[in-house]
């Protein structure tokens, strides 16, 4: 069982981040079985971050839980739900979506500072992303702000390669800090396979490269809950989600971004 603490629900919402332990230990060799799925055979939004003067491989992919049954079946069996309505105080959950990052051993390549919402079109009080290792990590681990959700102004999303600007206004964004030289309070966890970290979708976040010998699997899910609706960005958004016919203000259409708490009985 995993339980959710009036402690761990302070902590998300007074820092933006919590660490469960334990959430998807009963489930790193469904996941790990998933990834290697995904990896060899991607969907259409898959990267392997090809950067000049990065070695090693870090891919990444998104949006492939219907079609690769592993990760259909953590998220129709798992705790992640539950504990994700107690951490938003959330009467519903709805899934968002999947996303698979993948830092084979030597990769130097940063997962660069950035928070997620800005290049979401949902926007509300009520999000969480959960990063899961499927290894052991120690430096490779995520690296959070704490506090960084409650800015009052939204980080600019760039390009993880090329660092452009991902929308034409930047004066609609605060610029991306370098929290190491800033002395900002950074938290991060050693962490087993199966623990993870909760964070709202607005927390700044990265992640280091993987000089280890071991590699270094990760599993996300992003859910919103009661009060996240959809809005109009001023270019396409990641993942783009084409053809979705929703206007700002709306909640998101369950056929797409299904509802997975409370669960129902069929």
């Amino acid at each position: 069982m995993v339980t959710v603490t009036k402690d761990d629900i302070n902590s998300f919402e007074t820092d933006g981040v919590v660490l469960i332990r334990g959430l998807f230990t009963d489930y790193v060799d469904t996941l790990r079985a998933g990834v290697e799925k995904n990896m060899a055979n991607p969907g259409p939004f898959a990267s392997e971050n090809e950067k000049v003067g990065e070695t090693g491989l870090f891919f990444d992919d998104y949006c492939n839980w219907q079609r690769i049954p592993e990760f259909r079946e953590v998220i129709d069996t798992s705790a992640v739900a539950s504990v994700a309505a107690h951490l938003m105080r959330a009467e519903t959950v709805q899934l968002f979506h999947d996303h698979v990052l993948v830092k084979e051993p030597g990769t130097s390549m940063a997962t660069p500072w950035h928070s997620d919402g800005p290049y979401y079109f949902v926007e509300g009080s009520q999000t969480v992303s959960f990063w899961s290792p499927l290894d052991p990590v120690k430096e490779a681990t995520l690296r959070l702000v704490a506090g960084s959700h409650r800015c009052g102004k939204p980080f600019l999303p760039t390009r993880w390669i090329d660092k452009e600007n991902f929308f034409p206004n930047r004066d609609d964004y605060m610029a991306i800090p370098d929290p190491d030289k800033e002395g900002m309070r950074i938290l991060e966890w050693e962490m087993h396979p199966g623990d993870a970290v909760a964070f709202n979708f607005d927390v700044l976040h990265s992640a280091r490269g993987n000089a280890s010998p071991l590699r270094r699997r990760a599993f996300s899910l992003r859910l919103v809950g009661d009060d996240a609706r959809f809005i109009e960005r001023s270019g396409p958004t990641s993942p783009p989600f084409p053809n979705h016919n929703m206007a700002t203000g709306q909640k998101l259409r369950q056929d797409w971004f299904p509802e997975i708490w409370p669960k129902t009985t069929k």
